[in-house]
């Protein structure tokens, strides 16, 4: 494993999301020790950068993170997020809400259930536009005085937010959706990180999956599988994009890698404190996963990457692309 800054905070240059064993997608309700084997497995591969959130399950993936990783606090980094939720104890339910008083509630939940006196890296997982950043910033600075969160993030957050929250604290990492085939970013965003020196920590790196070229069917989904709702992962776009996807296949192919160590290799050439948080169910995609580090991209294989085709849909649906902050 190599190893890299998101500003002043050290973690392994590829992440583990867990989001995966607990929520949305196929194989969450495999049974606790089959995940919690998957993380020591990454432990093992030198991982020490794990992300989670409060809304994951709810609640279950930050209790399962929190029992596989308890006794090894000491050697790894927890990222966990607020904001999608609100109310307290059974009333506790979906909504944004980046309130001080909801904060702090949030906090302490979080840290019951990942059975941890503090989380490294706290995410405000979606801008509140009722909430002024200024002022959710200024909660979570107090808390780092209070050594409960070590360091703030921000997750899917527009510019105008970015510069106002830098400006009360420094803001360690961006959380938002990037990979081969979403480029959000590229409005100016990953530009101002770089001038503001905030680390960017890309989610869904392999594109829910469909990069690793190994989903070829959607029989094999759950039921309830979140993606049978993504427009990308509708029949006729699914179709296509399964075309679409052969483009970087043969690009892999002349590389001498999978599919998926390509689409992470190329965001590890992006640059030195990007850290992708691929997220899997399986020790052999972990695996696989992990070998990205040592994939050396020439310069003409990045340009070339960078101009792959686009897939058909977009990477969320209309209601969800408006929880995303764009403001510039």
């Amino acid at each position: 494993m190599k190893y890299t800054n998101l500003r002043d905070l050290t973690v392994s240059r590829i992440g583990l999301g867990c989001m995966g064993m607990s929520h949305l997608f196929t194989g969450k309700d495999q049974p606790d020790e089959v995940h919690i084997a998957t993380i020591h497995r990454a432990l093992e591969l030198g991982v020490t950068f794990f992300d989670t959130a409060e809304i994951y399950g709810p609640f279950k993936n930050e209790v399962l993170v929190g029992k596989a990783l308890k006794n090894h606090r000491d050697e790894v980094v927890i990222a966990s997020k607020f904001g999608m939720m609100t109310g307290e104890g059974n009333e506790r339910r979906l909504g944004f809400d980046s309130s001080p008083a909801n904060i702090r509630f949030a906090v302490e939940q979080s840290l019951k259930r990942l059975d941890m006196d503090y989380i490294d890296l706290y995410y405000q997982h979606r801008i509140d536009k009722n909430v002024p950043i200024e002022d959710v910033i200024g909660t979570l600075k107090e808390l780092i005085d209070e050594g409960k969160i070590g360091h703030i993030g921000l997750s899917e957050a527009g510019q105008a937010n970015i510069r106002k929250a830098n400006a009360v604290h420094p803001i360690t990492a961006l959380q938002s959706e990037y990979s081969l085939w979403t480029r959000d970013g590229e409005d100016g965003t990953l530009d101002l990180l770089a001038e503001l020196g905030i680390g960017f920590v890309p989610y869904s790196p392999l594109s829910r999956g469909m990069l690793s070229g190994k989903i070829t069917t959607l029989d094999k989904f759950d039921d309830d599988d979140w993606r049978l709702t993504n427009p990308r992962f509708q029949p006729d776009a699914f179709e296509k994009n399964l075309e679409i996807l052969r483009e970087v296949e043969n690009i892999a192919s002349e590389v001498g890698c999978t599919p998926a160590q390509l689409a992470l290799a190329w965001l590890l050439a992006k640059g030195d404190d990007w850290v992708p948080i691929p997220g899997t169910v399986r020790i052999s995609h972990l695996e696989e996963d992990i070998a990205s580090v040592d994939v050396e991209l020439t310069e003409e294989q990045v340009e070339r990457l960078d101009k792959v085709t686009q897939p058909i849909g977009g990477h969320h649906s209309d209601a969800q692309m408006k929880t995303l902050d764009r403001e510039v």
